[in-house]
């Protein structure tokens, strides 16, 4: 078994890449998805939704940002045209929404889909010891569901 130079095996950090990779794409999706929202929201919840899509957004480009350079630590290079971001996506595309529940939802059924590749990146992280990549992904689980919860909470499920 070949290791780089973090003590990893060389064919499971390449996986964890790849992973990564789909991950940073699909959180870029949902980044504009709540670029999107941000700015279309309408309503009496307007100035609720309003800051609270901006704080996600905030929010997701940090996250965008530290996937970005576990890939470059890992050795690989984050993908970084909408092209690959599409083409990795199963984040949908939030396109035409402006009224409350459908953003709102939208944030559950978005970030649903990023748990699900997080939880398959922890399983691959922790089978190849990769301690950065497998704490990250437990601290964004952690949150992320916080985050379903709340949002459900506001649709009164």
């Amino acid at each position: 078994m070949a290791l780089n130079i973090l003590g990893l095996d060389v064919q499971k950090t390449k996986e964890l890449v790849t992973d990564l990779n789909v991950l940073l794409a699909n959180f870029q999706v949902y980044y504009q998805n709540l670029r999107g929202i941000h700015w279309n929201i309408k309503g009496k919840g307007f100035f609720e939704l309003h800051a609270k899509f901006e704080e996600l957004y905030n929010d997701s480009q940090i996250k965008v940002d530290e996937i970005a350079e576990r890939v470059l630590t890992l050795g690989g290079e984050p993908l970084h045209t909408f092209e690959d971001y599409i083409a990795n996506a199963k984040v949908p595309v939030g396109k035409h929404v402006s009224q409350d529940v459908k953003a709102v939802e939208l944030i559950v059924t978005s970030i649903s889909e990023l748990i699900q590749l997080e939880r398959a990146l922890l399983d691959k992280s922790d089978e190849a010891s990769d301690e950065g990549t497998n704490s990250m992904m437990s601290d964004f689980i952690a949150e992320q569901e916080k985050t379903i919860w709340m949002m459900n909470a506001w649709l009164g499920k």
